[in-house]
């Protein structure tokens, strides 16, 4: 089998493994919640309020600390949402995953051998793999 056959392959376990379906089926229950939603469309528009604001040449920064402020609480509302907590916990167990193979394929890459390779905890320097700085 050829590397790219493997690949898909590895494509296909990923998606059967319990970390991915609880992801999917968490991001379902979070699309569905409808307060959730409504939190973060309030979001995306202040922020474009924000990044507005933060545009014009003179700016007004009364208004920006005022946005700014709105910003974070319609934030702290969402992270406060138990299907959002459930969905970061779901993500974060699957990035894990996804870090772990990736750390795998990039030793195999680099001449290790790939039934030595553990996974590597702490920062990586790429925030792309990141769960978030502790």
């Amino acid at each position: 089998m050829d590397a790219i056959a493997m690949a898909r392959e590895l494509g296909k376990a990923i998606q059967q493994d319990e970390r991915f379906i609880r992801l999917m089926a968490q991001q379902q229950v979070s699309d569905g919640d409808k307060e959730l939603q409504e939190l973060i469309g309030q979001f995306n528009l202040k922020r474009i309020d924000l990044n507005a604001e933060l545009n014009k040449e003179e700016k007004d920064q009364e208004r920006l600390n005022a946005i700014n402020n709105e910003v974070r609480e319609i934030y702290d509302r969402i992270m406060a949402n138990a299907n959002m907590a459930a969905y970061n916990a779901a993500k974060n167990e699957l990035d894990e995953l996804v870090e772990y193979v990736m750390q795998i394929l990039r030793g195999s890459i680099n001449g290790e051998d790939p039934e030595q390779i553990q996974l590597q905890s702490g920062c990586t320097g790429s925030c792309s793999t990141c769960a978030g700085c502790n």
